[in-house]
């Protein structure tokens, strides 16, 4: 549509507030717009001269427009937010955020249970959060736990099953970790208690809590019951310890939200600070792809709503480094320039920042998109930080693995220049080593893999990473030796978590500079081996190959196999042990079959 072909529907169009919408030719909504007056900003776009490539070719592609008159300005942003979020129009800003976030679940049923959940059921449940991060969720739930007996059974407590007498009380009572309704030795009310302080903890409110288990320990110190005082005071003292290491802000701070924008090019960054009863109690980075020439102001509008949405803020109070336009008018919109909340919007800044730079920390260790000169870089500080005779554009990584104690294998990724060369990588199936002797592991698929190398006359690494400690770095180092290729290439040991590095013979690890490419590279290259062997592990147990030992012993079905496992952990412990200890489990007829099975395997 043309300037002269718009002067012909112009005279349609209101001057009152709504939104528009821009179709290209085959009928795709490409564009969705808000607007105060809606002649006079569909207008602009025809008579102004668009700085922007973008701007200027979602003109050219508009075939026909539509629009909504709505009630107000406030109506037009809502409605504008629904069917972007609805229909993702190219030209729009787009909230890259396809993750699903976990709750917590505080399950409708008598006596509810409590357990982390991805998937919002409309069961009546109440759902919690979402929390941004799973780990943190599972870390809260053992906290709770451990102050508030809950039940983690799933029988069903109605009130008829109970006074019939169904069930009887578990190992979690007798641990302290339930108070055994199943048997009606606590009350639905004293359970619903616990479930109301949980609440209060989620909320950051730990006063309530403590103040509640204070009562607790006076009442049990009045009956004389010091004992049960001292467990409470215990509980008081651990969560006052909690408290202290919570993030608090501020004491007078009650329910905030605070956010912040870090706009580079055609990617804005939003940080979101969740504040509750002055605590931090959620905090998450947004990234935002811009497509036209969006203000700031814009970009930070849209993506409040998205994330107030997102994780359910009940705040009237939203902090932010300058005016924006926000569609509700119950909401406040404060932009401080000193005090606490000025504190608060300065962490918020820091975070978008730390954000974006790990963006390009992330963007510089994958080396795909980089120059030969950039690559190298990374590669000529490897270099220097391992102290290699040569340039290590040719590195190699091994990784064991096995399955509940059994099936050992051996995952290998190559990288050249810095990028992984997947063509190369290889998977080791086991051979020679009995049972799980992670040295003696290495030692075979080393030697296996540069035996070959050798043999085809094929170019040998300059660097081989063991994902492992010093005693697997030995093991590689043997069969090196053996194949005469000492000093051909340098060997360090990567041990699990720490991120330290070994060399042979070594007393002292080396670190390498946290925040340097090498390490990311290196971070970089054992992820990759860590996934390449746990995808090897799952294709193999989803075709069958992992068939479990116990499952060939005549006489022993899914049950037993079952409770042995549950009891002994793996295959190995259970060739192990003795006739009285499986007897234990699986009953004495059992447990001669399986003694047998392996014994006579092993004469």
């Amino acid at each position: 549509m043309n300037a002269a072909q718009f002067q012909h529907i112009v005279a349609n169009i209101p001057h009152q507030p709504g939104i528009y919408k821009y179709f290209d030719k085959g009928k795709e909504l490409i564009y969705v717009g808000k607007a105060k007056d809606l002649r006079k900003r569909v207008s602009s776009y025809f008579t102004k001269t668009f700085t922007s490539y973008k701007t200027h070719e979602l003109v050219q592609r508009i075939h026909h427009l539509e629009f909504t008159i709505v009630d107000s300005e406030q109506d037009a942003f809502l409605l504008e937010n629904a069917l972007i979020k609805q229909f993702q129009p190219k030209y729009n800003i787009n909230l890259k955020d396809d993750k699903t976030y976990p709750f917590i679940v505080i399950k409708k049923e008598p006596f509810p249970r409590i357990f982390l959940t991805r998937k919002k059921i409309n069961d009546g449940s109440e759902y919690l959060g979402p929390f941004t991060s799973a780990g943190r969720v599972r870390e809260l739930i053992s906290f709770i736990k451990q102050f508030i007996p809950l039940r983690n059974c799933k029988l069903n407590l109605s009130d008829s099953n109970i006074q019939k007498n169904k069930f009887k009380v578990c190992l979690e009572y007798h641990l302290g970790n339930c108070k055994g309704p199943c048997e009606n030795l606590q009350t639905a009310q004293d359970y619903a208690e616990g479930i109301q302080q949980i609440r209060e903890i989620l909320k950051g409110n730990l006063s309530s809590v403590i103040d509640h288990f204070k009562k607790e320990m006076r009442e049990q110190a009045a009956n004389l019951a010091f004992e049960k005082a001292e467990l409470v005071k215990k509980k008081i003292e651990h969560l006052e310890n909690y408290r202290a290491k919570s993030v608090i802000v501020s004491a007078h701070l009650n329910n905030v939200d605070v956010f912040s924008i870090l706009k580079e090019d055609e990617t804005a960054y939003v940080n979101y600070l969740m504040i509750q009863n002055g605590t931090i109690v959620q905090t998450h980075t947004a990234q935002l792809e811009t497509k036209l020439e969006e203000t700031d102001a814009d970009v930070l509008s849209f993506a409040i709503i998205n994330l107030r949405e997102t994780f359910n803020s009940l705040s009237t109070e939203i902090i932010v480094p300058f005016i924006i336009e926000y569609p509700d008018s119950r909401i406040s919109i404060t932009i401080p320039k000193a005090g606490d909340k000025k504190k608060l919007l300065d962490l918020s800044l820091k975070n978008v920042n730390y954000y974006k730079e790990e963006i390009r920390k992330k963007k510089t260790l994958h080396l795909e998109e980089k120059t030969d000169v950039e690559k190298k870089d990374v590669l000529y500080q490897l270099k220097d930080l391992l102290q290699l005779s040569e340039l290590p554009r040719h590195i190699e990584c091994f990784d064991n693995s096995n399955f509940q104690g059994s099936y050992p294998v051996s995952a290998m990724v190559c990288f050249r220049d810095g990028i992984p060369s997947k063509k190369d990588y290889r998977h080791f199936n086991v051979k020679t080593v009995k049972g799980i002797n992670d040295f003696a592991t290495m030692q075979e698929v080393v030697f296996r893999r540069y035996k070959r190398l050798v043999e085809e006359n094929q170019p040998l690494p300059q660097l081989i990473i063991i994902d492992g400690g010093k005693g697997q770095l030995s093991a590689a180092l043997e069969s090196i030796n053996v194949l005469g290729l000492k000093g051909k290439m340098t060997l360090i040991g990567l041990a699990k978590n720490e991120e330290e590095i070994f060399f042979q013979g070594d007393t002292n690890s080396l670190k390498l500079p946290w925040d340097s490419n090498s390490l990311q590279l290196i971070r970089r290259i054992r992820d990759e081996v860590h996934r390449f062997g746990i995808t090897f592990h799952r294709n193999k147990r989803s075709k069958g190959a992992f068939k479990n030992e116990l499952e060939e012993i005549k006489g022993i079905g899914k049950t037993s196999i079952d409770e042995l496992l549950k009891k002994f952990k793996s295959v190995n412990n259970i060739r192990n042990k003795s006739l009285s200890e499986l007897t234990e489990i699986i009953g004495e007829a059992k447990s001669k079959l399986v003694w047998n099975y392996f014994n006579k395997k092993n004469l």
